[in-house]
């Protein structure tokens, strides 16, 4: 895939799949801003690896859960580069996947839903609106968000997170409907248990030894594992595809 004069905004990306995600962009030639929340030694490491990889990159720190820090790192890198040709939302809210101490739905208060949705679906609100006005002037854009197979396959009950980003995956759908005419699409990966990150950090190795053994493929993703099916989405490979799910999780989920 050639990335090259592509300009990539990957969010939540100082760390785990979204770092995985920007460094495969730039593998390909791509101009990537690494947005981040907080960790900015974390950040300009994986710009330096971007860079190492062959692309550029830069760290664009913003909380994307603030419309107007969003609307800001957009208009600066407008102002730096004159276009986003790509977005993928990749950043969520702090979860631990532990299934030994999530709260089962008694435990939850509808805050940890509203938390999760904020994370999800407000995050990804947040940077279409702000970057889908310059992808119509450039009527053609792609927008990938990154979903969850427990969705469709609740292997642990997740409640608060899967919800939420069962919404994202309705989001994506209807986006995806209103701005097709504009030459616009928007797509989601779902993965499965992904692992090494922050997030699985605290997944027990008896529980991803169960998943793997249920998993066609008989193993859990790794972080790489979700760049292909993301920069697919992005590249003109799958430019007839909108409102979609891939699920990359090794067969678990087949739709």
């Amino acid at each position: 895939m050639d990335f090259r004069n592509k300009v990539v905004l990957v969010t939540g990306a100082s760390r785990g799949i979204g770092a995985a995600i920007a460094q495969a962009f730039a593998r390909e030639g791509a101009l990537v801003v690494v947005n981040y929340l907080s960790n900015d030694a974390a950040a300009a490491q994986v710009v330096d690896r971007c860079i190492a990889s062959g692309g550029d990159a830069w760290a664009q720190k913003a909380d994307v859960m603030n419309a107007e820090a969003v609307n800001n790192m957009v208009a600066q890198v407008l102002a730096e580069t004159g276009r986003i040709d790509i977005v993928v939302n990749n950043a969520l809210r702090a979860y631990r996947f532990n299934p030994d101490t999530r709260a089962r739905f008694q435990q939850l208060e509808w805050q940890a839903y509203r938390e999760q949705f904020d994370g999800a679906v407000q995050s990804a609100c947040n940077v279409c609106q702000a970057v889908v006005p310059y992808m119509r002037r450039q009527a053609s854009g792609s927008i990938v968000n990154i979903a969850t197979n427990l969705v469709e396959h609740p292997v642990v009950p997740y409640h608060d997170y899967a919800t939420a980003k069962a919404a994202l995956i309705g989001f994506s759908r209807h986006l995806a409907a209103d701005l097709g005419p504009s030459g616009i699409r928007v797509n989601c990966v779902a993965p499965g248990l992904v692992w090494p990150t922050d997030a699985s950090q605290e997944t027990r190795e008896s529980l991803r030894e169960q998943l793997a053994g249920q998993t066609p493929m008989r193993r859990v993703a790794t972080p790489e594992d979700v760049t292909g099916p993301v920069l697919f989405l992005a590249s003109e490979w799958s430019r007839f595809m909108t409102g979609q799910v891939l699920y990359v999780d090794g067969g678990l989920v087949m739709r």
